[in-house]
């Protein structure tokens, strides 16, 4: 399995979701995220993290609660939300920093 820093080093930005398996509204992000991807396709990379499986990434980004999900380009944090967020805006954030690149 790929190392995070080697996934997160990436021209393509990479999408990712903080979760745990008990958490409900992470439930609630798996069709959200499965739409986001089948929207934009090779546009973006998504990867999704259990907390419970990875508590050093967790503790090194401060993902206090779940789900969070953060974009990455070339290692670099670009955005950062904890929450059930919808995905129209998913797409403007994502889109905001394809085109700022």
């Amino acid at each position: 399995m790929a190392k995070f820093g080697e996934v997160i080093d990436s021209e393509t930005p990479v999408l990712v979701d903080f979760f745990a398996t008990w958490c409900g509204p992470c439930k609630m992000m798996i069709p959200i995220l499965s739409q986001l991807k089948d929207k934009m396709g090779d546009q973006i990379k998504i990867i999704k993290i259990d907390i419970d499986q990875n508590p050093a990434i967790a503790q090194r980004l401060q993902i206090k609660g779940v789900p969070t999900l953060m974009l990455f380009k070339r290692k670099e944090a670009l955005w950062r939300q904890s929450g059930v967020i919808p995905i129209q805006d998913l797409e403007a954030i994502i889109g905001e920093h394809l085109t700022a690149s």
